[in-house]
């Protein structure tokens, strides 16, 4: 068997193989709150296999936005809405991660405009 299909163990991790899903940044939730699109979406490549699906840039705080459209971990809400996704992950025998994000000097969006972007 491949090394790309046989499992990895990282520490106390063990993945199911090395077939990971990188963050995609798709700017899809409301107040930063995951919706039943990201439920999918992120599902989706657990039952097709892969190891490890990786949740795409999740705002810390809301000033810290990259758009008006990011995830956030900043409330209870959002996490709330991120536990059944993670549950459908594993229970479809992959790992979840989430790559945490903040914009840096670019600081939150002025308008919902993608374009519109506030750099102090």
């Amino acid at each position: 068997m491949s090394l790309l299909f046989s499992p990895l163990t990282i520490r106390s991790a063990t993945f199911r193989n090395r077939l990971w899903v990188s963050p995609m940044c798709m700017y899809s939730a409301v107040d930063g709150v995951a919706q039943e699109w990201h439920h999918t979406h992120l599902a989706q490549f657990a039952s097709g296999g892969a190891g490890l699906i990786v949740a795409e840039a999740t705002a810390v705080v809301p000033e810290g936005r990259i758009s008006p459209r990011d995830l956030g971990l900043w409330d209870d809400a959002q996490r709330d809405a991120l536990a059944p996704i993670v549950r459908a992950i594993h229970d479809r025998g992959s790992a979840a991660g989430i790559q945490l994000a903040h914009a840096g000097r670019c600081l939150l969006y002025t308008s919902d405009a993608a374009d519109d972007l506030l750099c102090v």
